[in-house]
């Protein structure tokens, strides 16, 4: 009787072939998902400045102070005063005027500043490791041209951006394979310590993290700074990086990982070598098996080892997550003592499930002997994750929400809901795959010893009765001996031999694997589970480049209080009067359009009694904040055409009640001013 050795489908090897490199797969494409997010939003936002933004003050200040909604870092350069030429007029020395809840900075002026518009361009780094930047004007006594252009590139934007972009949800996923597989190992299939696929996921895994954090480091002073690449090389500003909290969180993971690289040499060396030497049952099944004293022993180091391992794995597993903990969101804002270690656990949990879910899968392809009851105690692992995450996910939201306006009316919010949609299908998923798990009980795998041969042995046996025969699929020639043949004359024949009978075992084993439906439907449905999670991860990275909702809020009510009184709709005064000369009475008609703070354009129309132009030899326009003691603020309005009179670029630089003083003069003696209050928003 002929007998073919079955081999697996074309298919089904390529898949066995890439996908112990899954876990890079997810990084990059996390990577790229990241990419659209955009420069991050920071939580920091200037609050207010002094002089305003567009103000027009009557002499020249001397400093310029910026305020800010929560902690910044700044350096020698933050904040630049330029005049109109370009040319810096402030010392450079940065004042700290932060006092309690107040966070502001100030920058002196030289003394003696001319009229004119200046430009202030200032640069920070928010508590929560994020670049922000901004600039805006103000005049000394009216505005002028100037030569100076506004930034109009984003903080942390640009090719650098991008590159520490990249890096950065490289590191994420790098450390949610890298951990979630080592707690798949040690927790759920202690042999898989000894499976090559699994050892090269999580070397990958170290790998990626590793190079990840490097190169966030190198680029940190680029990325908050100038945005240039050539700046990398700029020995000074790495050192002003290792000074502060995100260079020290940067440093601590690279030492975390070099103390990592002992614990995974361990785990896969003298801890493998243990497993793969330990039968089925585990180290009490080798104990019964040796009947001797030392089983005792050796089931005691195993222990031991197995003790130390997973102290030591929880302890630099806390110990990276802390590193964005400590120096990112949840380091600042509300509630922070709370929110760390929170961050922490969330972290943790999500390399659990997900890392674990990506080492379960590579398993499922490549190891088709893998222990059933290692499925089975994943699944509850994973449960319990699930249970950690939506715990802390709840409390972050609220951190970072705040309200139902923020949810429903902010970026974060909207794609928090997204996310918030994806997760239940995960969770479905997940609930099929724990079905399927359950199943794997009912039909037991390929026993090494049955008491009747299943089909699957039965075609072992056969085809290697009938071996020396034919085997066509992986090539054996009809000379090929039974195992324990001793070919002595021929090495390197016994070698090919050797490597034969291998594939063939491997393609038996690979054909029982995939006559499982109970197996390869939990294949399916982890698959799934694991397209799923990484758009719930690219979500999620692109909520760690979105303002937080509860920022968004706060910032949307300052710009708010802004808006115009009356939206779209410009201001319109008619002012009576008369001078008491001859042809002395009329009325004088304004418009400030779009009638709100900054920049307006000014009309101003003359008109005699019988509502005729009225050609005035002059009018003079003023307008002045009481309130606040700002102005008078001159506007000098241009002849348009016979009693009109224009002026572009009015600046009111606040909201409140402003009083519009007009000057209007008929003849060389005969002027009045006549005065009027309106509401600017």
């Amino acid at each position: 009787m002929t007998a073919t050795a079955p081999a697996p489908p074309p298919a089904r090897v390529r898949a066995a072939a890439v996908l112990p490199r899954l876990a890079l797969v997810l990084a990059a494409l996390l990577a790229l998902l990241s990419a659209a997010a955009g420069p991050a939003s920071a939580h920091a936002a200037l609050t207010a400045s002094d002089p305003g933004e567009g103000a027009v003050v009557a002499t020249a200040p001397a400093q310029v102070t910026l305020s800010f909604s929560e902690k910044v870092a700044l350096g020698d350069d933050s904040i630049r005063v330029l005049d109109p030429r370009g040319k810096r007029v402030d010392t450079g020395e940065i004042r700290d005027m932060c006092s309690g809840s107040t966070i502001r900075y100030g920058t002196a002026l030289h003394p003696g500043l001319p009229d004119g518009t200046y430009t202030v361009a200032w640069q920070a780094v928010s508590a929560d490791s994020h670049p922000i930047a901004g600039a805006f004007t103000f005049s000394i006594g009216a505005p002028s041209e100037t030569t100076v252009a506004l930034p109009v590139a984003n903080a942390g934007g640009g090719p650098v951006g991008t590159a520490y972009a990249l890096a950065r949800y490289a590191a994420y996923a790098g450390f949610t394979v890298l951990a979630g597989s080592c707690a798949f190992i040690l927790a759920c299939w202690r042999r898989g310590a000894a499976a090559r696929p699994m050892q090269k996921l999580v070397l990958r895994a170290w790998v990626v993290l590793t190079a990840a954090t490097l190169v966030v480091l190198v680029l940190r002073h680029p990325y908050t700074g100038s945005g240039n690449f050539a700046d990398v090389f700029d020995l000074a500003g790495l050192k002003a990086v290792l000074e502060t909290k995100t260079g020290a969180a940067l440093v601590s993971r690279l030492l975390l990982l070099g103390a990592a690289a002992l614990f995974i040499a361990v785990l896969f060396g003298a801890f493998a070598r243990r497993q793969s030497a330990a039968p089925e049952g585990g180290a009490d099944a080798r104990e019964a098996a040796a009947g001797k004293g030392d089983g005792k022993e050796d089931s005691k180091h195993a222990a031991d080892l197995f003790f130390g391992l997973a102290v030591a794995g929880s302890v630099f597993a806390a110990g990276i997550a802390a590193t964005w903990a400590l120096s990112e969101h949840a380091s600042t804002g509300l509630q922070s003592g709370i929110a760390m270690p929170v961050d922490i656990l969330h972290l943790l949990a999500a390399a659990t499930w997900l890392g674990g879910l990506t080492a379960l899968l590579v398993a499922l392809y490549t190891v088709p002997d893998m222990e059933r009851e290692a499925v089975r105690r994943f699944s509850r692992i994973a449960f319990a994750a699930v249970v950690v995450l939506a715990a802390t996910g709840a409390y972050q939201s609220w951190r970072q929400l705040g309200s139902w306006q923020a949810l429903t009316g902010t970026s974060y919010g909207q794609l928090l809901i997204i996310k918030g949609g994806l997760v239940p299908v995960l969770v479905g998923i997940a609930y099929l795959s724990r079905r399927w798990t359950a199943r794997l009980g009912e039909a037991p795998a390929v026993p090494a010893e049955a008491d009747e041969p299943t089909a699957a042995t039965a075609t072992a046996t056969e085809t290697a009765a009938v071996s020396r025969e034919t085997s066509v699929s992986v090539g054996v020639s009809r000379e090929t001996p039974t195992a324990g043949a001793d070919t002595p004359e021929n090495p390197a024949r016994a070698a090919q031999l050797a490597r034969q009978r291998a594939a063939r075992e491997k393609a038996l084993r690979r054909q029982a694997r995939d006559a499982d439906p109970a197996r390869a439907g939990l294949r399916r449905s982890v698959l799934a589970e694991a397209a799923v999670a990484v758009a719930v991860l690219a979500v999620t990275t692109v909520l760690t480049s979105t303002e937080p909702g509860r920022v968004a809020i706060q910032d949307a009510g300052r710009n708010g209080a802004s808006s115009p009184a009356v939206p779209n709709r410009a201001v319109k005064v008619t002012l009576p009067f008369d001078t008491g000369g001859t042809n002395g009475k009329g009325s004088v008609r304004l418009e400030l359009d779009p009638g709100r703070t900054g920049s307006n354009t000014l009309h101003v129309w003359a008109e005699s009694p019988d509502g005729a132009p009225l050609d005035l030899p002059e009018v003079k326009v003023a307008f002045t904040l009481p309130a606040k003691e700002v102005g008078p603020l001159p506007a000098s309005a241009d002849r348009a055409d016979p009693g009109h009179w224009s002026a572009p670029g009015v600046q009111l630089p606040l909201a409140g009640e402003w009083r519009i003083d007009v000057t209007v003069r008929t003849s060389e003696i005969d002027q009045t001013t006549v005065q009027k209050t309106v509401k600017i928003g």
